[in-house]
Formats: structure tokens, sequence, C-alpha cells
């Protein structure tokens, strides 16, 4: 077996958030659906003989501690024992603190990786479990499917869209999660949806109006993509998105981004690219 990998981390939509309560250890509980994206970051895996993990980074100010990858990769090896490590290198696209989830996909593709190559043969549901003691959106990404998502959003089930195309643009600007789900403005008593209602029901995001009161640009940034198709945030921002059933529709749209975002052009997928990477190196 090859000692070295690489694989895709994709980045998903929340094509709606809905918050329906706070439990009593501080964490909400939502309702949302994770669209997976054919775009992310990169990660490229070499197994070392030793314990030593390395991580690099074409942005070097992501390479800390308390990187998402390196965290995940040292949760492996201490929940399996395993001795061996690894050198990675991660090529970034996505942006910080868009609500992009290009952390937790990071790290779910690290789980991925390393169980691969660290022969650790762990199923996908044990990776899941792991995924959620590094953050809520973990699991989806080491799932690998477009799904419904309950609870702390680790409650997934999938679910099949039809194939759009999405703009997703990201003002300048990070939003901390911890500060929107803190913040005493946020609604947290939406209805909960059943799974049979969720792709006839109305969505929106309950975190929306209270970002966009915050931080202006957002505000701007949806009303201009409004312009071109019906616009949304996803997470608690500050990426926003438009879907669109064209490519060249969604591309037009973003040759006029405002010069304060950035933005790309990505296709929404029911199956993971991560997974088939995977499959593939097998």
């Amino acid at each position: 077996m090859s000692a070295q990998l690489s694989l895709p981390a994709v980045a998903k939509l929340n094509l709606f958030l809905h918050i329906t309560g706070r439990r009593a250890d501080g964490y909400h509980e939502l309702q949302s659906i994770f669209q997976l994206l054919d775009y992310g970051d990169t990660l490229h895996f070499s197994v070392l003989p030793s314990a030593e993990l390395t991580l690099s980074c074409n942005q070097a100010e992501l390479v800390t501690e308390d990187n998402l990858v390196l965290k995940a990769a040292r949760l492996l090896q201490r929940t399996t024992g395993c001795t061996q490590g690894a050198r990675i290198q991660l090529e970034k696209r996505l942006p910080m603190g868009g609500g992009l989830g290009g952390g937790s996909s990071d790290a779910a593709t690290t789980l991925l990786a390393l169980n691969q190559l660290w022969q650790l043969e762990l199923n996908q549901q044990q990776l899941a479990r792991l995924g959620l003691q590094l953050g809520a959106d973990v699991p989806v990404f080491v799932q690998g499917y477009t799904a419904f998502a309950e609870g702390v959003g680790e409650h997934l089930t999938p679910i099949a869209l039809p194939e759009r195309w999405y703009l997703v643009a990201t003002p300048d600007c990070h939003i901390s999660t911890k500060e929107i789900f803190q913040h005493p403005d946020l609604p947290r008593d939406t209805a909960k949806i059943s799974r049979q209602q969720v792709l006839e029901s109305e969505w929106r995001n309950d975190c929306e109006p209270l970002v966009s009161q915050l931080y202006p640009n957002v505000a701007f940034t949806l009303q201009w993509l409004l312009e071109y198709a019906p616009s949304r945030m996803t997470g608690t921002g500050a990426s926003v998105f438009a879907a669109f059933s064209d490519r060249l529709q969604a591309e037009a749209a973003l040759r006029n981004l405002p010069p304060f975002c950035r933005g790309f052009v990505a296709r929404g997928v029911n199956e993971s690219p991560t997974l088939a990477a995977l499959a593939a190196f097998r």
C-alpha cells in the first residue's frame, strides 16, 4: 500500500438553518440541510514511521497547535494507540470564518485519510463519533453525503437534491460563531419540521438578520446577490450564496462580485468527492 495520499476537503452550504432550542449544556438544537459542493481545500498526507505529526500550509498563519487537522490526527492516534505519524500539507482555498465548514472538512478528511494510511480499520460511524468531538459539522463530512441535519448537527439523514450550481460570495469580514450563538438577540424557538416536511417547508437562516445587523458588508452582499437569484447566508456567515440551474448564469454573476468580496462557483453534489477519491485509492 502506498504511504502517500491526497484528498479533497469539500465545502458545505447550509441551505437553511433553523434554531429550534437551546440545551442545558449551552449547545443549540438545530435543523438544517447540509449541501456538499465539489469545491474546497486539498490535503496531502505522507506516513512517518514515528508518531511525529507535522503540518504545512499555503497560508502560514494557519499552522498552529489549534488547527483542526492536527487535532484530528492526534485524536486518532490517542483513540487507537497508533504509533505512526504523518507529514500533512494543507492547500487552503476556503475562507476562514465563512460558514462553509472548511476547518471541519479538513478535520474529517484527515480522519478518513489517516484511518486508511495507518490501516486502523475504523468504520465511518466510529470516525464520525470521533469527529463530533472536534466540531458539530465534522460528522457530515465524514459520512460524505448531502443530508438533513438535526440535534447539534450530528443526526444526519441522507437527502437527494437536484443538481444546482451555487455562487458563493464571502465579504471581507470574519464572524465568530461563538459570538452569534451567544448573542441575546438570536432567535431560538423556530418550530421543528419533520423529515417528511423538509422539502416543502419555507426555509430561512435564523442567524441571518442578526449577522446582517452586526456586519453591514454581509447585508450588502445579500442584497447585491438578490439581483441575480434568491440569496441566503450559510451557517453563521460571512459567506452568502444563491442557486442557479445553469453554471454560466452563476459565473456571469460572479464577474460582477463586489470589490470587498471573494467568491467561487461550485456544483452541489449528493455524494462527497472525498469519499470517491478515497475509494479510488483503495
